[in-house]
Order: structure tokens, then sequence, then C-alpha cells
């Protein structure tokens, strides 16, 4: 019986291309504008087009769109290639440009003005909105679109001979102003611009632009289906028009897909350069932010974004993902393999004081009570330990299990121990618990002749390190919505809180930036891999341990 498996429907789309012999091997390709970091919507593009070139045994391009030079720079070519390549997908020939087209590009625009398809217009760029019409009213020609093969090729040289300033005159395609389609009535395909290129320098003064530049690279680079976001459907006559008219074999077949929007999150690249540039954020890395560099550096992997992706699936419609079903993702991918280990984030003094003095003892303590593999591992204990301040309450309600006098529970990994007494300080502050241990009560020792209700981690005073911790919320207010009426970005303002006195176990000796782990009851965390020092670790918290997130059922 043969295994029925559901396929989405681009899959569907290659399995008709590749039975009818439209194509002989299937090629992708992530064609990202390198004029910012990218976002978590990228992983999805990221994913899917090296996903289905894995699928199909095919191959899988990256390529950098680069023919808007006054964006763009080598940071973010550099960024985009660490986050591809982290991503796990793997590209074909090395990184190409669209700008090492360039002349093919131009050659091209050449072939379109002697074949009658492309002319140069001296109209300004307010005029050619003018003369565009709307959606409702048809375009008109200009004035200058009739000019003679011979002056337009003259005329597009003298363009490429820096005789025109910026904007002074542009390269149009002839289609059709009264198009139903305004990207089909008459677009511009190349302009002017006096700008340095981060791969060509000054080599050129004129651009191309992406809608005539997009759909030569995957002609020239074999690219059998170009998967797009769907804001791009309405370009698709164009990207059409381009590859038929200039007569390329096999052309490819542009495919689009609904982009991956996240509830509460900001990603357009100009918000998130202003929260840069203003100092509002850490960087494009700054782990409140969905850049995938922020992501990472967070401590999510990339296997809970496949997840992710995978759970969000690919569809034609636009819909939204809860920020919650990404921690889920990231939660599920760490439980086997973070291991675990106790640290108090708000500390206070717990003093057995029936416990030796000066005697410390090292107890047995599994590393991932989920993943046997991972080992165990042994804690100091003594005299003086450290809880969490929110583990004692003087006068506590029902159904807290917790310390308060009177009270008996289990210390982790350890022994059972009653709360006796407290320190205050003058303005009423508890500042040291006292309590005594039953020695019979050793974790590991078979006692149960009684049960405690409670359990509560915490770590030796004297054989601990000291660790700052980041404890992130959505950098956005969610009541409140993602935008302002101004386009400002509806901050938290405790989107990030600081502690700098928390406590870890001194099994952390041995760590390198970027390990994760998951701390006891606190939820899961990892180095910081740009702040952290040797002597010093600084932990972001990835996620906490509950979520809101329910798999459907």
């Amino acid at each position: 019986m043969e295994e029925n498996i559901s396929k989405n429907f681009i899959e569907k789309i290659i399995d008709e291309d590749l039975e009818n012999g439209t194509y002989a091997k299937v090629v992708t390709r992530f064609p990202p504008e390198p004029n910012g970091y990218l976002h978590i919507g990228h992983a999805k593009s990221i994913l899917l087009n090296y996903g289905l070139a894995q699928k199909y045994n095919g191959d899988f391009h990256l390529r950098f769109d680069d023919t808007n030079a006054k964006k763009e720079n080598t940071e973010f070519v550099d960024s985009i290639v660490k986050d591809v390549e982290w991503l796990g997908a793997k590209y074909v020939g090395g990184i190409r440009y669209a700008s090492n087209y360039f002349d093919d590009m131009y050659k091209a625009a050449i072939e379109l003005i002697k074949k009658g398809k492309a002319y140069v217009d001296d109209l300004t760029a307010q005029q050619i909105r003018e003369y565009r019409g709307t959606l409702t009213e048809p375009g008109k020609n200009s004035p200058y679109r009739d000019r003679s093969i011979e002056d337009n090729l003259d005329l597009f040289e003298r363009m490429k001979n820096d005789e025109f300033k910026d904007g002074e005159k542009v390269l149009r395609a002839k289609i059709d102003m009264s198009s139903p389609n305004i990207n089909m009535r008459d677009p511009i395909i190349y302009r002017v611009a006096h700008v340095t290129h981060h791969n060509t320098g000054d080599k050129w003064c004129i651009y191309p632009m992406y809608d005539f530049a997009h759909p030569i690279e995957d002609a020239i680079e074999g690219i059998t289906h170009s998967i797009c976001t769907l804001e791009f459907e309405d370009h698709r006559p164009l990207y059409n028009w381009v590859v038929e008219e200039l007569g390329y074999p096999h052309p490819p077949k542009q495919i689009e897909f609904a982009k991956l929007y996240l509830t509460n999150v900001v990603t357009g690249k100009r918000y998130i350069k202003k929260l840069v540039e203003e100092g509002i954020v850490d960087g494009w890395d700054d782990p409140r932010l969905v850049t995938i560099a922020a992501l990472r550096r967070r401590g999510f992997t990339p296997e809970s974004l496949k997840m992710f992706m995978e759970m969000t699936s690919v569809t034609k419609s636009n819909s939204s993902a809860d920020y919650a079903m990404l921690e889920y993702c990231i939660r599920d991918d760490l439980k086997p393999k973070a291991p675990r280990l106790m640290a108090v984030l708000d500390p206070i003094k717990l003093i057995i004081d029936n416990y030796p003095e000066k005697m410390t003892e090292y107890l047995d303590a599994p590393n991932n009570v989920e993943n046997p593999e991972l080992g165990s591992r042994k804690i100091p204990f003594e005299k003086e330990l450290y809880i969490e301040r929110e583990d004692f309450m003087i006068e506590p309600p029902k159904k807290y299990y917790r310390f308060f006098v009177g009270n008996e529970v289990r210390l982790m990994n350890a022994y059972f121990v009653t709360c006796t007494s407290y320190e205050t300080d003058d303005n009423g502050n508890v500042t040291v618990i006292h309590g005594t241990y039953d020695p019979e009560t050793k974790s590991g020792s078979g006692f149960n002749s009684r049960k405690v209700k409670g359990t509560i981690h915490w770590v030796s005073a004297h054989h601990s390190k000291k660790v700052t911790v980041r404890l992130y919320e959505q950098l956005v207010d969610e009541e409140k919505g993602v935008y302002n009426e101004d386009g400002s970005v509806n901050l938290n303002p405790n989107s990030l809180t600081v502690i700098h006195n928390a406590y870890i176990e001194e099994n952390i000796k041995n760590y390198k930036a970027g390990d994760s782990f998951q701390f006891v009851r606190k939820g899961f965390f990892n180095i910081d891999p740009k702040d952290s020092t040797a002597d010093h670790p600084i932990f972001n918290r990835i996620a906490s341990m509950k979520s809101s997130f329910k798999l459907p059922k």
C-alpha cells in the first residue's frame, strides 16, 4: 500500500513540471537584498527553497539582489551569509550577486531597445507617477515613448557614460499604458544613480531595477522555480514578460506563497533600523527582536525554527502565528538536550542550623531527567545556601507548599528541611531564613516514611557562581499593538530586566558562549555570545518554563 504523503501547492506544481519535462532538474534560490538583517520571515523562505531543492535532489543558490547600491553594504551581506549557513542551507556554486550580471543586464536592455520594447524617458519621477494613472483610470503615453531606436540606443549609452544627472533620464519598458496591472504600464527598468556599489565599486552609474534584474538573474542561473511572497503576485506578468521578450530557453516559473506573520513583533527593516539607530535595542541582534541573528543570540536553534516553519505550513493565504508557538518549538527542542542546572535569580540566604559547620558534601543530580544519556553531576551542599526569595512567605496563603515557619519542604536532590525562623532588617524585609534538616531524608536513600508537598531548588552559598541574567519579554506592548498612530513602535517598558546578583551552580565552569541550559523551575537560558567573558557569563532567557500555546488536536 502506497504511503499517502500530503504535499503543499508548490510541490504539486513542481511534480507536474517534472512529469511534463518542463525542467530536468529543480533549482531554487534565496535572493535577499543586503539592506538589513534577515528576520524570521526570511527564515521561512530560506528553509522552503532549500527544502525543495533537497526533496527533489536539485540545487539551491544564495544570491544577493544588490541592485540598489544606496541601501546596501557588506555588513548586511556578511550577516545574511552567516544566517543562511547557521540554518543549515547549503548553497552550490558559491555566493552569487545580481551585480555579477550587470553586463548581461545592460546587454539585455539594449536588446529590448533594438526590438522597440524599451525607450529612454525624460519625464521626472513625479510626472511618471502622474502619467501612470490609477487603479481605475488608465495611464497615458509619455511624449518620449516614440523615440527612434537609434535615439534610444544613443541616449542609453550616454546614460551609461555618465552624461546625465540622477533622475534626469530613465529607461522604461514599452508594454501597455492602459494595462489593468499598473506594473505593466511601461515600468522603469534602468535609472541613473551616482553611488559606489559594494561589489562593483564605481564601474556603473546606471543600475537596473529589481523587477527587470530579478528574472534575468534567475534565467541566467537556470532557476526553475522562483518562489517569492504574495506581494510579488502582481509583478509576475512583468517577470514573465522580461524572460519571454529576451527569449531565455526553459524560463523560470514564479510562484508566490503567503508570508509568515508573527503576532506582536517588529519585522519591518526600517522600524528595526530606527530602533537600532536610537539605541532602543542593542543592535540588529538584540535578543528582543526576531531577526535571525537576534534569535540565534537569544538561544534559539536551527532545529526549533525548522519545527516552527513546518507547523506554520506553506499556503496561499495570509495568516498570523502566535509568538507562543515559536517558544513552544524551542522548549520542545531543548527539553531533551539542554543540561539542567539550579540557579537562584533573587537570592535569600537559608541557614541550616543543625548541619555541621565547615562541611561540604557532594550530592548526585541528573543532568537531564528526560535524557539519562547526559549523565549526572555532583552538586555541593553545605550549611549556608541560597534559595529564591519567592520560596518563603511569612504569612502564606492556602495551598502554599514552600517555606514558611513550621513547614517542611524538599531541597531538590538533597534533604527535607523544616523552616524554623527568619531574620529581618530594620524595614521588616526578610534577610535570612533558618531551618533544620533531617539527615535520614537524603535524596536517593529510599526514604519514604513521610511525604512533603513542596520541592524547591537552591545553590550553595560558598560554592556557586555569581552571574548576570537577562529576562526578556516582548519588545512590543501586547495589549496596545505593535505600532502607534504616528507609526512609531509601541514599546513595552518591561521588555528587559537585568539581574546582576544571580547565583548558579559552580558546575558552569566549563561553559562556552552560546551554550544552552534549563534553569530548574525558571526556564531555558543561553550564554550570551556577544557580551559574556571568560570570567563572567551573561545568561539570556530564551523562554520561560510555562507556555500559553497548546498543540491543536
